[in-house]
């Protein structure tokens, strides 16, 4: 019996053929994916080859992608007869089209630009992408057609995605035309449907505007989006607040929001009192909290919430049932005590199995140790 397609776009395997410390690398992904190993071993590139792909997905310039890309460059990599040398990474999304193939060949010196692009669908070559003439910005483009036409071709930019281009090129008019832009436009989404976390406690502990109310990358607004949750998603808050009973120390009773007279608004531990008690201003700040205690909050809250809270560019035509988002968690246990990562990695196999949320994360040997126990947890063991 086959096994039927996954209906939202799904990054399932991130390829690192030549990139920083990483060669012939192919690690798959699933509900959780956490990448451990001693300093060095590449954790952090994992995951940074994987945004960068999904930034490039939704529109971005190599340049603001790659601000250093020589240090993208293998180690000890020779440059060719002409003096480039480059990187290599893909990855792998499934969904209701099949598990389509994207692998993206990077010059970064002398000059960054784009040099080859594939893009396949089981074993057919639905686009790919060259670079013809060094003295032009652009590289030739052949994509899949099936009609009169076998294959069109045309010049793309060489500092954009061309996968990303072709929803904006290819008429959808022929049967292989069809192909070539369901393709497209699944590793697209699954590439776009990202959000790169890493709070940061030290500008966690101010008070902050009000605004949209969409947790920002650093978590730096972590009371502004309480103060939306505790107002508009009563339940999500309310788990939340059991959630950081499990991971704060003392009494929690709950979490609350104080409005300032400045306008601002504070997040407060409510103790042994209904939640809603310390709107007077008792209660512990989230200022005096430890590191730890405040990464954990901002985690449990990333985890808890999705691309209406965060602040993920999705694309909006498509409803939220048919996308699943990825959070991105480099160093998702640092600062954490064992009885924390411990609570979030269950938090964390829980949510995901869901389907709607998927994490990719960096560990520690201890709580890699435990992943392993978790039902939907996968664990990368990298060695340096």
């Amino acid at each position: 019996m086959d096994t039927p397609r996954p209906t939202r776009p799904t990054v399932t395997e991130v390829r690192l053929s030549a990139f920083k410390s990483h060669r012939a690398a192919a690690y798959p992904l699933g509900p959780v994916t956490l990448f451990a190993g001693p300093s060095g071993s590449g954790k952090s590139s994992a995951l940074q080859a994987y945004e960068a792909l999904a930034r490039l997905g939704a529109g971005d310039e190599l340049g603001r992608v790659f601000p250093d890309p020589s240090g993208c460059v293998p180690e000890r990599a020779e440059p060719d007869a002409q003096g480039r040398r480059g990187f290599r990474i893909g990855c792998t999304v499934d969904g209701p089209a099949g598990p389509v193939r994207l692998d993206l060949a990077v010059q970064a010196e002398p000059e960054l630009r784009v040099v080859g692009e594939r893009l396949t669908l089981r074993d057919r070559t639905l686009l790919t992408t060259a670079l013809r003439d060094p003295g032009r910005s652009t590289v030739q483009a052949e994509w899949h057609t099936a009609g009169t036409v076998p294959v069109t071709r045309a010049p793309f930019p060489d500092d954009l995605l061309g996968t990303a281009l072709l929803p904006l090129r290819v008429a959808g008019k022929t049967e292989g035309q069809r192909q070539v832009l369901a393709a497209a436009e699944q590793v697209v989404l699954g590439l776009r449907s990202v959000f790169a976390c890493d709070p940061q406690p030290h500008r966690m502990r101010a008070p902050v505007p009000l605004g949209e109310g969409r947790l920002r990358r650093g978590c730096d607004n972590l009371a502004e989006v309480l103060h939306r949750t505790r107002t508009g998603c009563p339940r999500r808050h309310a788990r939340l607040a059991a959630v950081a009973r499990g991971g704060c120390a003392g009494p929690v009773a709950g979490l609350d929001v104080e409005e300032l007279a400045d306008g601002r608004v504070r997040a407060l531990l409510a103790r042994g009192e209904p939640a809603g008690a310390a709107a007077g201003g008792s209660g512990t700040p989230l200022e005096r909290l430890g590191e730890g205690e405040l990464r954990y909050l901002a985690l449990a809250l990333v985890l808890l919430t999705g691309p209406g809270v965060l602040a993920v560019d999705q694309v909006a035509e498509v409803p939220d049932a048919l996308q699943s988002l990825t959070v991105l968690a480099d160093g998702f246990d640092r600062g954490l005590d064992p009885r924390q990562a411990r609570e979030l990695l269950g938090l964390a196999a829980e949510i995901c199995a869901g389907g709607h949320l998927r994490l990719v994360g960096t560990v520690g040997p201890a709580t890699a140790a435990g992943a392993r126990e978790l039902p939907g947890a996968a664990v990368v063991d990298l060695e340096s």
